[in-house]
């Protein structure tokens, strides 16, 4: 008797644990479908994924927590929906699980999935290069194939007989290789002709809280030396928006030469010319709307102490743009982001790092070239792009010999 997937029909368990996860599954259930026009997907996701016809058996945020304290709060509802959703998946018998990122969780979902026989796929590779390679391993005791956003990282996986592929960053696909600056500033009522400054201090309220005063503070001296100036603040969402507007109006600066706007973060990098910012997924996004920039980060001192004296980190750089050079071989030593970390991270040195990009246009020249260099590194080779190429690295996968715990049932 043909099984499921023989006639296109498979049970496919996708499990997403936050916001940027959702719009992953909700781009990849779209490229399956392709594939599977009569496939079913179920397990956890958003709204985005049920927009796509998903069946979402719990809710997304239950899983959307950040920071020690959260965790631990909701630490026995988590151990709880773990245990009820393995059981549910384990009798449903899906023809593959793939866990979206959030890998606390998730990799120990798909770790006990796998040994019971069920096909699992990790889509987005956790930061492997930058903390103990060793980890890749353990990875794949979760994972029979890890899906990777940088070309770097199936390297890494192969030294311990991982199967990893590169499907290619979905935000390459979001971003045009040319930039149109003009429209940007159009869209956001900016003078054309004048110089813009992005300013984005981070999306999380600790980071806002190291970072807010130092930004702002070098935002106003940015303005003092550079006349005309005008500086835009996108905030990552309402309730950042109202601690920005607090933090501003605590903070002299001319009200008349500084935007704060409600989103739009990528409207915002790409008017600008430069753009300060926290370190983070943002440095990547910057990247690719080929904006020189300028880094600053803190973390809690103690946990900074620990990290240096524990050797946890692997790279001397901190931001997405300097490790994809380096990876990407521009150079082992090459820094094309100025990074200002921990103690380097105050006011005076970022406005200096700032202007410095501001009153040299050949350098600026130079980061914008490549950065399309590494743009279109991170792009998948298939014309549908990363969500396509991911499709096809699980299709491949759900395609393999059929073993009797991946039959596709009804849950």
């Amino acid at each position: 008797m043909p099984t499921a997937e023989a006639t296109g029909a498979p049970l496919i368990a996708l499990l997403a644990g936050e916001d940027s996860g959702d719009q992953l599954g909700a781009d990849l259930i779209a490229a399956l479908r392709k594939r599977y026009p009569h496939a079913r997907f179920v397990g956890i996701g958003g709204k985005r994924m049920q927009a796509q016809g998903f069946e979402s058996w719990y809710d997304i945020r239950e899983l959307s927590l950040f920071g020690l304290a959260e965790v631990v709060s909701h630490l026995p509802r988590l151990l709880e929906l773990r245990k009820a959703l393995v059981a549910r998946l384990l009798a449903a018998q899906p023809a593959v699980v793939v866990g979206i990122d959030a890998p606390d969780f998730n990799l120990g979902v798909e770790r006990r999935l796998k040994r019971a026989g069920l096909r699992t796929v990790h889509y987005v590779s956790p930061s492997v290069w930058a903390w103990r390679e060793k980890r890749a391993a353990k990875i794949g005791r979760s994972a029979d194939r890890v899906l990777c956003l940088f070309p770097m990282e199936p390297a890494i996986y192969a030294r311990h007989g991982i199967d990893a592929r590169f499907t290619g960053h979905p935000l390459a696909d979001r971003f045009p290789l040319v930039s149109d600056r003009a429209a940007a500033r159009a869209a956001l009522q900016l003078p054309q002709d004048a110089p813009v400054l992005a300013v984005l201090p981070g999306s999380r309220g600790n980071e806002l809280a190291r970072l807010g005063e130092p930004f702002l503070d070098a935002a106003r001296r940015v303005a003092a030396a550079l006349p005309g100036l005008r500086v835009v603040i996108p905030a990552a969402n309402p309730r950042m928006l109202e601690r920005l507007r607090a933090l501003i109006a605590g903070t002299p600066q001319d009200a008349a030469a500084l935007q704060l706007l409600d989103g739009q973060a990528h409207e915002a990098m790409q008017a600008a010319d430069v753009v300060l910012l926290a370190s983070g997924t943002a440095t990547l996004e910057a990247m690719l709307a080929k904006r020189p920039m300028v880094v600053g980060y803190r973390v809690a001192p103690a946990s900074y102490r620990i990290a240096k004296l524990l050797r946890m980190l692997k790279t001397d750089v901190y931001a997405l743009p300097n490790i994809l050079a380096r990876a990407c071989g521009m150079g082992e030593h090459v820094v094309l982001v100025p990074e200002l970390m921990q103690d380097d991270c105050t006011a005076a040195k970022l406005a200096d790092a700032v202007l410095a990009l501001f009153n040299d246009s050949e350098r600026r020249g130079a980061i914008v070239a490549a950065f399309e260099q590494l743009h279109r590194a991170l792009r998948a080779e298939l014309e549908g792009g990363a969500a396509e190429a991911a499709a096809g690295a699980i299709g491949e996968l759900m395609q393999r010999e059929s073993s009797p715990a991946s039959l596709g049932g009804e849950a």
